[in-house]
């Protein structure tokens, strides 16, 4: 999906609800639609501070709160990297976290569905949400490493 459409999506989500679209939220909203990472509220609110030096980092939260309820921005909780957001598929999917630098990729490697189903099949539970996560080390972290011994 363009990120045009996903900042479409998340506006319409806002409109739906009568919540006012402020430029603080829509450049919130951007930087989320086009994000190949996962950036914390930080991150985010760092990249607009610059445009927008009124805007508190209260704001940048509050606005990731209320797309996490409308289920337009998936939360990961991490205790070690804080939280982070994803805007661009903002439903349970699989992560790899570098153990390393803490860069967060999402593969496309299968369908959650599938697994999801056997799962409740097998179980007799309701699955209602799930998280699946790798963790390992980057390639850029793995040649630092090799760096780091040969060096």
């Amino acid at each position: 999906m363009m990120v045009e459409e996903r900042v479409a999506q998340m506006v319409a989500r806002l409109k739906d609800g009568e919540h006012r679209i402020t430029p603080q939220r829509l450049a919130i909203f951007k930087i989320l639609a086009s994000s190949a990472g996962h950036p914390s509220a930080e991150t985010i609110y760092g990249a607009l501070l610059k445009e927008y030096p009124t805007m508190s980092l209260a704001t940048v939260y509050k606005t990731l709160a209320f797309l996490k309820q409308e289920g337009e921005v998936l939360e990961l909780q991490f205790s070690d990297l804080g939280n982070r957001y994803d805007g661009n598929k903002p439903y349970p999917h699989p992560h790899i976290i570098c153990t390393g630098c803490g860069e967060i990729v999402d593969p496309c490697l299968f369908d959650l569905n599938d697994i999801t189903q056997k799962m409740m099949a097998e179980t007799g539970f309701t699955i209602v949400a799930h998280r699946l996560d790798f963790y390992g080390l980057c390639p850029e972290c793995q040649q630092k490493n090799l760096n780091d011994l040969a060096g």
